[in-house]
């Protein structure tokens, strides 16, 4: 497998953190989305921007911005359809997803998604949840370009979840270790901020 373009999904609508873009949010002084672009481009061949609205407001960061093309927001899977009809465009064969808001993800999840790939056409990353066992992370995914078709037929009969249209098609796990914290730890309220802080 030749190395995947990178697909930044910030198209959500923010309701817990009272709306806008949580991406834009100041950590450190960097915006979330600065981190999440600084971990992700050195492990792919090219990276886009899956977000909705103007796109004037990502100007600063010099990214192709590409917007869902299923309306009223359907969610994450909306916006990897988005990652992979670009991909297509470009050559590409996959597309890696990261979540804008996730600031701390590892700096080698696109080498351990490819690996663990290699008996299963999407590799999700999971962490170990002393509840559930491993829990899956259903936005940083890989993904082969070659399923937009049936992703696009599953959004239409109205699939929205993840896993929903992942197990139907077998699905990997990329396991990473939960300590000192969870790498996949997201910024939704402004107490995640707070902790995002403290982590930093």
């Amino acid at each position: 497998m030749k190395q995947p373009a990178g697909v930044i999904l910030a198209g959500g609508q923010s309701r817990r953190m009272g709306g806008g873009d949580k991406g834009l949010l100041v950590l450190g002084g960097e915006t979330l989305l600065a981190r999440v672009i600084a971990r992700l481009e050195p492990q792919v061949a090219e990276v886009a921007l899956n977000a909705n609205g103007d796109v004037a407001r990502f100007e600063g960061f010099g990214l192709p911005v590409v917007a869902d093309s299923v309306a009223e927001y359907p969610g994450p899977l909306a916006g990897v359809l988005a990652g992979m009809d670009w991909a297509a465009t470009r050559g590409h064969s996959h597309i890696v997803t990261a979540a804008a808001d996730t600031p701390f993800f590892p700096c080698d999840l696109v080498p351990r998604l490819m690996l663990a790939a290699e008996n299963a056409p999407i590799a999700l990353a999971a962490t170990p949840d002393p509840e559930r066992g491993m829990a899956r992370h259903p936005t940083f995914g890989l993904w082969p370009v070659d399923l937009r078709d049936d992703l696009r037929a599953a959004l239409a009969d109205g699939v929205r979840k993840v896993v929903a249209w992942t197990d139907k098609h077998g699905t990997a796990m990329a396991e990473f270790p939960a300590t000192p914290f969870d790498p996949f730890f997201n910024v939704n309220t402004p107490e995640d901020m707070a902790r995002a802080e403290a982590l930093l």
